[in-house]
């Protein structure tokens, strides 16, 4: 298991991740340490923890609004989806409705024609 080393508010941390995962690992961390940079210039050093827990708290908070924005993409979606199929069914249907009445119009058009070969 690889050990990586990333930087949270000009300090180091040395955290485990598996084979594979380090660039991910310094993405995150790059994140991380980005949102400690944005507090720290609104609310000064308050401490590490105090400013980690923070900057975990607005992640999670985008993490949040970003589900429920996902969320109701997802309900979109499927009422659309369900408009579509109903839409599909009543093309269906006129579809069917129209081919009957072709078919009465071709027998009634035969029905004439031997009327008229008989006359």
């Amino acid at each position: 298991m690889p050990l990586v080393n990333v930087m949270v508010n000009s300090r180091a941390y040395t955290i485990a991740c598996d084979d594979g995962e380090e660039d991910h690992l310094k993405a995150l961390a790059a994140e991380v340490d980005s949102k400690v940079s944005e507090l720290l210039g609104s609310v000064g050093q308050v401490g590490d923890q105090r400013l980690i827990l923070m900057a975990a708290l607005l992640l999670a908070d985008e993490k949040h609004v970003a589900d429920s924005r996902l969320e109701t993409l997802q309900r979109q979606f499927e009422e659309e989806k369900g408009a579509r199929e109903e839409l599909g069914g009543r093309a269906e249907r006129s579809e069917g409705a129209a081919a009957d009445v072709l078919e009465n119009a071709v027998k009634r058009i035969e029905d004439i024609a031997a009327k008229l070969k008989a006359a």
